[in-house]
């Protein structure tokens, strides 16, 4: 086993509690450590940030003194591999002899084989000789360069190794060493690299930094003072070490007074230590841990230091290591239902991912299973769209975003028909009457023409002449109704085709949603995308087929029994004889009764009226055939342009595009499917096997974290 002798053992804090308190304070404080350790073992530290003391610093700044003072563990001094991984030590203060073992923490961005070949290391250390041979071992299966004959791969490793003391140690503490920080390597690669090691623990709120600064440099200079205020801006979990103060200049001793004071420009809410480290011949003497304690009081209990006014709390090792055992449990205490908290949280996102990535989906029934399961996702998704039943299991899908409700597929289709109804009503007709000339030459953008009232007749005479046949002056075949109103419903043809498009691409969208929503696994929806795609095309090209079959019906003869249309016609011409009879009774009073018209009860006025609206009432034949023709095309238009709205709407939109909508992919479809095309759109790919496994690797760390914050 790995002892500490007995002059090399922590030595323990003096405490004004009574002895039972602070039995009952280790054995809580040792409790909380342990369930930190775990649930770091169990790799939730690498998704998770964990509560931690955290020490780092420039290079050659006196970090592994510092941690030989704190643990007892003598650090390899020279360069060496000590520095090119984090490594985690654990003290934990148990009445029995100190047993000492080295573990590896893969990184999570190993692959699955390199973090069993990774875990499998376990060695139990006899003693601390061993260290560099530990460590060599742990550098070398990490892959760092510069082992051995390793040539090639990275400096530094993102992977952690672990030296665990369990038994007489004196204290219960878990910190963390981390590289220094470089300024200059044979890789200038090298330089980010340690760099962004060091910010991935700094970067966590739950880290306690223990920033290691040597006297003879100014702290405002310091890299990892720099590093710390970025993270941590105002200090608040900052402890600044101050490490070679027999090394200053004679002279600058007020400077790091006023630093370890924190009354210095760079001031931390945790305040300094100064620590005064075993020179090389002492360490070469073997110091104790004991002695170093001794020289330490005792260096800054001389000249100068004596009268700087140091507060003794901040000065030596031994201050230090108390001072983290408190901050460290009050730390985890506070941060402990966080935690837990976060566990919960993260274990709810994998088990919903998991449910995402559903079962494994290798055999043709395994593949079957599951595409019957999103194919009746799929489907009930799409009929509620159809339907416009947005509640329910899928309300979340339906949800309205960013004023768009696009999802909301009935709604949608709705506004689109009112849209295209509203549309062919007011830009429908080849020529639409207006009040007064128009301007722009009498036609409007899309091939409108603007005409008025007189200039509408002027279009039907032009007509009549070129449609007259066998009938009698005085009247029109219905060839010339048939004429005017295929001229006048040329333009429906480009509006409802236009409507299909726009229909169609709201279908897709949609479709396109609904499959995202349903479909998690990329490669499988890519594949089904493709099989409902197909589908899509097919029910649009069956839209457009019925459209160009109900327009052949328009290019045939008039023909409609709703009664509107002969309402509409019977209503034109009673206004228009009524308008007849008004212009005469007032042209007669004008000319033949000076202004002002007196009828007496007689016969003689009787007749004098007669006659003078007699001679007023003259009937062209053909006028009076054109004047009949403009409102019958009227009123057949109107009622021929509501039917041909509603019957692209019900047998184009609804029967081709979406009452067929939710059979591009369903259950159903799933049933029919061969084996092959089974495999061809579903088997599983390795890399949807590995997220599966990691994310049940990662569940299954998650439980068991949990167990531990319980237990």
């Amino acid at each position: 086993m790995a002892v500490l002798p007995p002059d090399k053992r922590p030595i323990p804090c003096d405490s004004p509690q009574p002895q039972n308190s602070l039995s009952l304070q280790s054995s809580k404080t040792s409790k909380r450590l342990n369930q930190i350790d775990r649930i770091r073992a169990n790799g939730v530290g690498d998704h998770i940030a964990l509560p931690q003391l955290v020490v780092c610093g420039d290079q050659s700044a006196g970090k592994s003194s510092v941690l030989e003072g704190i643990s007892g563990i003598p650090f390899p001094r020279q360069d060496g591999l000590c520095t090119r991984f984090a490594t985690e030590i654990i003290l934990r203060h148990e009445p029995t002899a100190i047993r000492t073992t080295a573990t590896i923490i893969p990184h999570s961005s190993r692959s699955k084989e390199d973090k069993r070949h990774l875990n499998a290391y376990h060695h139990v250390l006899q003693s601390f000789e061993e260290l560099p041979i530990v460590i060599e071992q742990a550098a070398k299966l990490m892959g760092v360069r510069g082992v051995d004959t390793q040539g090639e791969g990275p400096a530094f490793a993102a992977d952690v190794l672990r030296l665990e003391l369990v038994g007489d140690t004196g204290l219960h503490l878990t910190i963390v060493d981390l590289p220094g920080l470089i300024s200059v390597a044979e890789r200038e690669e090298d330089v980010k690299i340690v760099e962004n090691l060091v910010d991935s623990y700094l970067q966590h709120s739950r880290t306690i930094i223990l920033a290691v600064i040597p006297a003879t440099s100014d702290v405002d200079t310091q890299g990892i003072i720099q590093r710390a205020r970025r993270f941590d801006e105002d200090g608040l979990r900052t402890v600044g070490i101050i490490t070679k103060p027999d090394l200053i200049n004679a002279g600058t001793e007020a400077r790091i007074t006023r630093l370890a004071n924190n009354c210095d420009r760079t001031k931390l809410t945790l305040g300094f230590f100064v620590l005064k480290n075993p020179s090389p011949t002492e360490l070469k003497a073997g110091m104790t841990t004991e002695e170093r304690g001794r020289m330490e009081q005792a260096y800054f209990s001389t000249e100068p230091w004596k009268k700087q006014g140091l507060d003794p709390s901040r000065v030596g090792v031994d201050k230090l290591r108390c001072f983290l055992e408190e901050i460290l449990d009050r730390h985890i205490e506070r941060e402990l239902p966080k935690v837990r908290e976060d566990i919960r949280r993260l274990l709810r996102e994998k088990n919903e991912e998991l449910d995402e990535l559903g079962a494994e989906r290798n055999s043709p029934n395994q593949i079957r299973m599951f595409l019957t399961k999103i194919g009746t996702n799929y489907y009930n998704v799409i009929q509620a769209g159809v339907d416009g039943l947005y509640g329910g299991r899928d309300a979340s899908f339906f949800e309205i975003r960013d004023g768009q409700f696009s999802v909301r597929l009935r709604a949608t289709i709705h506004m689109e028909n009112e849209k295209f109804s509203d549309y062919i009503r007011q830009y429908g007709e080849k020529r639409k009457i207006v009040s007064t000339d128009p301007s722009n030459g009498g036609e409007e953008s899309g091939g409108q023409l603007l005409v008025t009232k007189e200039g509408m007749l002027d279009w039907i005479r032009q007509i009549y002449d070129q449609t007259r046949g066998q009938e009698l002056p005085g009247n029109y075949n219905q060839a010339l109704l048939a004429e005017l109103f295929h001229v006048q419903s040329f333009r429906w043809a480009q509006i409802a085709r236009e409507h299909i498009v726009v229909v169609a691409k709201i279908v897709s969208r949609f479709v396109n949603a609904a499959l995202t929503y349903a479909i998690k696994d990329g490669k499988v929806r890519e594949n089904i995308s493709r099989l409902v795609s197909t589908t899509l095309e097919a029910n649009t090209q069956a839209a457009e087929h019925e459209l160009e079959r109900i327009l052949a019906d328009e290019t045939q003869q008039p023909i409609t029994y709703n009664h509107y249309y002969t309402d509409n016609i019977q209503n034109a011409r009673t206004e228009a004889s009524k308008s007849i009879i008004e212009n005469s009774v007032r042209d007669a009073i004008r000319k033949d009764w000076d202004g002002t018209l007196h009828l007496e009860n007689t016969e003689k006025d009787c007749v004098k009226l007669l006659s003078s609206l007699k001679k007023r009432v003259v009937v062209d034949m053909k006028e009076q055939a054109c004047s009949e023709a403009k409102p019958d095309l009227a009123a057949y238009y109107k009622v021929a342009r509501k039917t041909f709205v509603d019957n692209v709407c019900r047998q184009v939109i609804e029967r081709h595009i979406l009452a067929k909508l939710a059979d591009a992919f369903s259950p159903m479809t799933v049933s029919f499917y061969s084996e092959e095309e089974l495999i061809n759109l579903a088997v599983e790919s390795t890399q949807i096997g590995h997220l599966r496994s990691e994310a049940r690797r990662l569940q299954a760390a998650l439980e068991q974290s949990l167990r531990d914050l319980a237990g």
